[in-house]
Formats: structure tokens, C-alpha cells, sequence
């Protein structure tokens, strides 16, 4: 019978079958990270027992990592999480990449930087957005607790078997769109739970002109329309960026790769179309990734009491005319070297508004010094950026940078809810381009100088694109 990907994927690691799509799959590789793995940890001790592989896992502290200075960890909690990580690393014989490695940072970057992540294998992670690594067709997904401790001692998990959704964009992006908007415009679309139940598979012309960078945004994201998986199926631009990657197969199983793709006739449970040139740039008005909106566009009328309180916002009104106090570059979503670029060419020689603070976290140690080679700090430093030390930073407030109630964020980060940066924190999800722009005293949607606002984003950010050559620096 013909198959989608992802039913390739789950068959090829099937252990046992329990009937009623349950099975008992085989996982290849996982990684770990200081918030989740403790208890797992201390409940394989209990147990008497060691990992099975040790030599499957690869961990990494990112959450509550400080991004500023790292020669004392001021919070306690941190501090004892990061040290309990690389003590039952120690103790079970697992590679961890210390804080002073040069290869440390969000473990959703390094994994595909370091070649862990590759095409057609079974990886889990602690956190949600796991789905990342299913941008090289492989078969990632979050997981708790209790699994990490199964894998840990088992290199197995019980899973039910997912419907397949495909999700085919056509088209060429227009200038300034990038696959955050992409993602963000599929939410909004599908809603918030429209992929629960569901594996993502992204097709189309589109995707397949995107580079892995942009892939991985999309995959990333997946979580947030509900659904577990998300995945591109390998291809030329996956090979390439594997080749010479330090843990990466030398010579690289192309012909196995490429094979890894859904059949002509497979049929999908779900098919969903988006035309790429109609996709604009996108910003989240609410408290939900699926409450977006074109940067031209209005709160809704329909918009929910709760969300309009919490935001601060009233129905109908125009996003253009709003100001951040905040600006964060960043995340496993969007702190890789491609989003950086993007970044830098719309802030130019332009200068960070004096009532907005703005950072630039870079997503490891990796992408920072390609930064800095690139000479991208000192765009960003000169414009009056901070230019931090990687990890998850102000994505989610568990470390140093958090947001205070009331202030409002344009951010490259994943997720919106209530409190996800800091009590009472207000977060607007947008594109690297379109959070450089909020920082830079351009005019446009979220510049910080009230009396400056003018023109939409939209129209800012492609003339700043289409003036910087980013196609030839990779």
C-alpha cells in the first residue's frame, strides 16, 4: 500500500503491536535538558537501573540558563538544576555540553548543528517543541517525564498512532514574508487544536524552496496548531546542510534519505493549501498563536473579553499604532544564524528607540560566533542591541530575563499565552525581521517612538529586505 512519511517513520521503528494503533516504538535518540530530566533521572536510581544507551542521549542546561553573565548564577533554582544536569550526566556516562563549551545552547539548535538530528531516525526531548527535528524527516516529538525515564532504561515508548494532515504551500513568498509568517498565517487558519490528533507533513513548492533554517521554524510551531509532529521530507537542501556535520554518518546514506518521502498515491486523513504569495507578514494580537493578524491588519471585532483585558487592547484597533517596551531576537524558533541575518538587514545603521530595551540572543555558542565573524554583533551592538550569550532567555520565564506586568514584547519566540514571559506580561509573536524593525525607530507597526508611527511594517520591512543581498551569506 502506498504511505505517507510518517507512516514510513512509524513502521520502520515498531517494536510491538498492541492493536487499536498502539505500539511499542523504538527511539533512536533523545535529548536532555536541566527541567525535565531530573525526576527521570532519580527514578531510573530508584530502580536500580542505568540508560541502555547512554550513547543515544545528548544533553544540554537552556531554560534557565542566564544569557548575560554566567560567572555566578544568581538564581538558586537554576543554579541546582544545571549542576543536578551534569551530575547525572557524570553518573550515567552521557555527553553534556557545559555551559563553557562552545557548542552549548537551545537544545532544539544544537541538535541538528551537531548532526544528532538525521533523517529517518525516532528522536524525543523534554519539551514540546521537539517537533523541530522533523524538518529532517525524522520522527520527533515532546515528551514528560515518565517517557524520558522509559527511554532512559528502555530506548522504547508506548505511542498511539497519529492521522496524517499534509499541508501543501505553493507559491513564492513575497519579499519580507518568512516561515514564521508562514506558520503563524497555518494557525491562524487552523486554529490552535486544528492539528491535535494529526502528523504534519509540509509540502509544496514552497517549502521546498525554503533552506533548513526556515524548515525548522515551521516544524517548530507545529506544536502550537496542536499536533505533536511536523515534517519535511529530505531532500538536496537536507543533504547539504548534513554534509560534515560532527556526528553525522561519513559518507552520508543519500539513496536512504531521499527515500524518505510520502508515495505519489498515499492518502492523507487531512489536506490543507496555502497560496505563498498571498501570505503577508504576521503579528499575534492575543493571548494564542492562532490570534494573528496581518501587520496591516485590526484587532478583531469578535475578539474575547479576557484576551482584549490581558493584552491591554480593544477590539478594531489598529496594531500599526501600537508601541513595545520590549524587543527579544531569539528562541529555538528563530535564533539561528538565517534569523539573525534577516534581523540585521532591517535594523541597518538605524538606532533602538531610547523607551525600548532590546536583545539578541543567539540560539548556541555556534551561531554567535558566526554572527561574530559575520560582523552581525556589531550591527546589532551599535544600534544599541545587547548581545547575549545563547539559551532560551526571554521565550519563557524561567531565568534572568523576564518581562514586568504590563510590558508589552515584540517577540521571536513560540509562544504568547498569559505569563509565558513574566506575570502579566504582554508578548506579540513576529518574524526576526519584523521584531527588528519594532526596535529600530523605524516607522511602522511596534516602532517605540509614539510620534513616529506612520506606515505599516509591512511596507518597512520588504523595502529594508529588498535592499540587503541576504540570498549569497550563509
Amino acid at each position: 500500500m502506498a504511505r505517507t512519511l510518517y507512516e514510513k517513520l512509524w513502521q520502520s521503528h515498531v517494536v510491538a503491536d498492541e492493536g487499536d494503533a498502539i505500539a511499542l516504538i523504538y527511539i533512536d535518540r533523545m535529548l536532555l535538558h536541566e527541567v525535565s530530566s531530573p525526576q527521570a533521572f532519580a527514578g531510573l536510581r530508584a530502580r536500580g537501573l542505568k540508560p541502555r544507551r547512554p550513547q543515544a542521549h545528548l544533553a544540554v542546561a537552556d531554560h534557565a540558563v542566564p544569557t548575560s553573565d554566567r560567572r555566578v548564577i544568581k538564581d538558586d533554582q537554576a543554579r541546582a538544576q544545571i549542576s543536578l544536569l551534569s551530575a547525572n550526566c557524570a553518573a550515567a556516562g552521557i555527553e553534556y555540553l557545559a555551559l563553557d563549551d562552545p557548542r552549548q545552547g537551545i537544545v532544539h539548535v544544537i541538535g541538528p548543528e551537531q548532526g544528532f538530528t538525521l533523517p529517518g531516525i525516532t528522536l524525543v526531548c523534554g519539551d514540546s517543541h521537539s517537533a523541530t527535528h522533523g524538518a529532517f524527516g525524522a520522527l520527533a516529538f515532546g515528551i514528560g517525564t515518565s517517557e524520558i525515564e522509559s527511554v532512559l532504561a528502555a530506548q522504547v515508548l508506548l505511542q498511539k498512532q497519529l492521522k496524517s494532515m499534509r499541508v501543501t504551500i505553493d507559491g513564492v513568498l513575497p519579499a519580507g514574508v518568512s516561515a514564521k509568517d508562514v506558520i503563524l498565517t497555518l494557525i491562524g487558519q487552523i486554529g490552535a487544536s486544528g492539528g491535535a490528533g494529526y502528523a504534519l507533513e509540509y509540502a509544496g513548492s514552497a517549502v521546498r524552496a525554503m533552506s533548513m533554517e526556515a524548515r525548522m521554524t515551521l516544524c517548530n510551531m507545529t506544536i502550537e496548531a496542536g499536533a505533536r509532529i511536523g515534517l519535511v521530507a529530505p531532500d538536496a537542501t537536507t543533504i547539504a546542510y548534513l554534509e560534515g556535520r560532527p556526528r553525522a554518518p561519513a559518507p552520508l546514506p543519500v539513496e536512504q534519505w531521499l527515500a524518505l518521502a510520502s508515495d505519489p498515491d498515499a492518502l492523507f486523513d487531512r489536506e490543507v493549501v496555502l497560496n505563498a504569495t498571498q501570505i503577508a507578514p504576521m503579528v499575534s494580537w492575543g493571548t494564542s498563536p492562532d490570534q494573528v493578524v496581518p501587520v496591516t491588519g485590526v484587532v478583531p471585532m469578535d475578539a474575547g473579553a479576557r484576551q482584549l483585558e490581558y493584552m491591554g487592547l480593544g477590539a478594531g484597533e489598529t496594531l500599526a499604532g501600537l508601541a513595545v517596551d520590549r524587543v527579544f531576537i531569539g528562541s529555538c524558533t528563530n535564533g539561528r544564524i538565517e534569523d539573525l541575518r534577516a534581523a540585521a538587514a532591517v535594523v541597518g545603521t538605524s538606532k533602538v528607540a531610547p523607551s525600548v530595551a532590546a536583545i539578541v540572543v543567539p540560539g548556541s555558542g555556534q551561531v554567535r560566533a558566526q554572527a561574530e565573524a559575520e560582523g552581525l554583533d556589531r550591527v546589532f551592538i551599535d544600534a544599541g542591541f545587547e548581545w547575549r550569550l545563547p539559551g532560551c532567555s526571554l521565550c519563557v520565564a524561567m531565568n534572568d530575563d523576564r518581562l514586568a506586568p504590563g510590558e508589552r514584547c515584540a517577540s521571536t519566540s513560540n509562544r504568547n499565552f498569559e505569563g509565558r514571559q513574566g506575570i502579566g506580561a504582554r508578548t506579540h509573536l513576529m518574524s526576526p525581521a519584523m521584531a527588528a524593525a519594532a526596535a529600530s525607530g523605524n516607522p511602522g507597526l511596534f516602532c517605540g517612538d509614539r510620534h513616529d508611527r506612520v506606515h505599516a511594517l509591512q511596507t518597512v520591512a520588504r523595502a529594508n529586505l529588498a535592499d540587503q543581498d541576504l540570498g549569497g551569506r550563509h
